[in-house]
């Protein structure tokens, strides 16, 4: 029949279609890109998917994913004495991106949401105090969203840091509501950087 696909490349589009920001059409155009372009695209992204996936770890101090444990930006001691808490890997990419912040993160790995039952326990909080005090951050630096569930989460954070001696720190409102890091230009992200205010 006119149309018809191997199943191989079928379960390509298919798994394509699955990543988040693709849908099928966005999907079908990728996979007729790879196959059209076997040698200078598709192999090469094939061997660097099979060495992410078999070197990957999930760093046990902050929630970061590298190939070495603890993460190489836990392991660099020339970091500031500053902890940047984010609820996302894409917020460190985004920080990390254009070379503003030189501190340390902790990924939450999501916000408080009561609506979506999400519980501190749900998230990477409890580790955040023990860090503080282990490490001897100076400032908190709580980048998250601009929404009422991310603001929730700050002021959970702030109260178990009350007593930390750490100044906690907000980015400035140059990030619009609703806005994520990873979206933003480095000119906003630096600026919401430079006007962060205390909590």
């Amino acid at each position: 029949m006119p149309g018809e696909r191997s199943g191989d490349i079928d379960a390509l589009i298919k798994a394509l279609s699955k990543i988040q920001g693709f849908g099928s059409r966005s999907a079908l155009r990728a996979t007729i890109n790879l196959i059209s372009n076997r040698d200078e695209k598709m192999i090469p992204l094939i061997s660097a998917l099979s060495a992410v996936a078999e070197n990957i770890k999930k760093c046990p101090v902050c929630g970061n994913f590298d190939t070495v444990s603890p993460c190489s930006i836990c392991n660099d001691q020339s970091r500031e004495p500053t902890l940047c808490v984010v609820s996302d890997i894409s917020s460190v990419w985004a920080l990390e991106r254009g070379g503003i912040f030189k501190g340390k993160y902790h990924l939450l790995g999501g916000i408080l949401s009561a609506i979506n039952g999400i519980e501190p326990e749900d998230l990477n909080i409890a580790g955040i105090a023990k860090r503080v005090r282990l490490e001897g951050f100076s400032e908190v630096i709580l980048a998250l969203p601009a929404t009422i569930d991310a603001k929730i989460t700050g002021h959970y954070i702030a109260g178990l840091l009350d007593g930390s001696g750490a100044k906690i720190t907000e980015l400035a409102h140059g990030v619009p509501i609703g806005g994520e890091l990873d979206f933003l230009d480095d000119g906003t992200i630096g600026e919401a950087l430079k006007g962060r205010k205390e909590v």
